[in-house]
């Protein structure tokens, strides 16, 4: 595993043009710029909870909705995460979080596998957190399983608060990328194989 673990990966397609940016060994800082000012919020959470800086600068065709935004975002993070973790070499590889807000209660278990998977439990009271499509969020992180290749289990336990709800979950996530990306002491593939595929 390199000491430098950043990368940049860019995405542009007829409905999006995505840049993210991602240092794993960063101070918890975001710079973002997306149009979309919930998501923002949310991947603030990831930042500063994951220990990792974060730069997102999108334009998406918003005048339609957001999906495409905000699941290309997914998308790019995903593939900058997996850039910048290389052969995965001296990582934990697993890392989990309980996050409490309030009511609600989330749990995220990440294991950087190799292997693409979600599994995503979480139910909203209602279908909008101001102008924010709930259903986006799941999206957001099919985008990102998909592409940094990753297991991702994320269940909200309890909850009533559709904002809490959500915070929840993004914090945990951050809290759980931090726990898998640490560094190992002994340096290998931490896997019995000798390989994460």
């Amino acid at each position: 595993m390199s000491d430098s673990r950043q990368a940049q990966v860019e995405r542009c397609t007829f409905e999006t043009q995505i840049t993210v940016r991602v240092d794993l060994d960063g101070a918890g800082q975001a710079v973002l710029n997306t149009g979309i000012p919930f998501l923002e919020h949310m991947l603030d959470q990831v930042a500063k909870h994951g220990g990792l800086d974060l730069e997102i600068t999108a334009r998406g065709d918003l005048h339609i909705d957001a999906h495409h935004t905000v699941e290309d975002i997914g998308i790019t993070l995903g593939q900058a995460v997996a850039n910048a973790v290389g052969d995965r070499r001296g990582i934990a590889r697993f890392g989990h979080a309980y996050v409490p807000l309030d009511e609600a209660l989330s749990r995220v278990v990440v294991d950087f596998s190799g292997r693409p998977g979600l599994v995503y439990e979480v139910e909203f009271p209602r279908p909008l957190i101001g102008s924010f499509d709930v259903d986006l969020i799941r999206e957001f992180f099919q985008g990102f399983v998909n592409h940094a290749l990753v297991t991702l289990h994320i269940d909200c336990l309890r909850g009533r608060n559709a904002h809490h709800i959500a915070e929840t979950v993004f914090k945990a996530f951050g809290r759980s990328l931090r726990a898998a990306l640490s560094r190992d002491a002994q340096g290998s593939v931490p896997s019995t194989k000798g390989m994460l595929v």
